[in-house]
């Protein structure tokens, strides 16, 4: 994956410690993913999966991710008909962007989603496996 993107600006330690960026990974590649979106044996899933090399699940709606990861790191891939930015997630009290093209990445469990005010239904995310020691090395990268 594009870690290396990650700038010390997307590096947030309140409320918790956590990543958020809309620029580590290629709009024309995030489109042909997203136009595929509903078929994860399309061959452009599958050239992703051998690129990064990093495992991962695709959910219909942000409310289904695994909170139970190590890591929580998130790619929206966010219904492209809505062009608005929505304070779905709640990080210990910080309200989080839900925005296409964008990683959201903590350790932390104390997320919520919101179902409030919402306009559609699915809210689609990648949730990718991201291990403690890669966090680390992003962590350690950026500081």
């Amino acid at each position: 994956m594009n870690w290396f993107e990650i700038k010390k600006s997307h590096y947030h330690k309140e409320p918790v410690e956590h990543i958020l960026t809309d620029a580590i990974f290629n709009l024309k590649e995030y489109d042909i993913l997203y136009e595929n979106q509903n078929n994860l044996s399309h061959q452009v899933w599958q050239d992703f999966d051998t690129k990064y090399k990093i495992g991962f699940e695709f959910f219909k709606d942000l409310r289904e991710f695994n909170k139970n990861k190590e890591v929580i790191c998130l790619w929206f891939f966010k219904e492209r008909s809505d062009n608005k930015k929505y304070n779905d997630i709640e990080l210990k009290g910080k309200n989080i962007m839900y925005s296409p093209n964008t990683f959201f990445i903590t350790k932390s469990k104390n997320i919520k989603i919101s179902d409030k005010g919402k306009r559609w239904p699915y809210r689609p995310v990648l949730q990718l496996d991201l291990g403690i020691n890669e966090y680390n090395k992003i962590i350690k990268m950026i500081r």
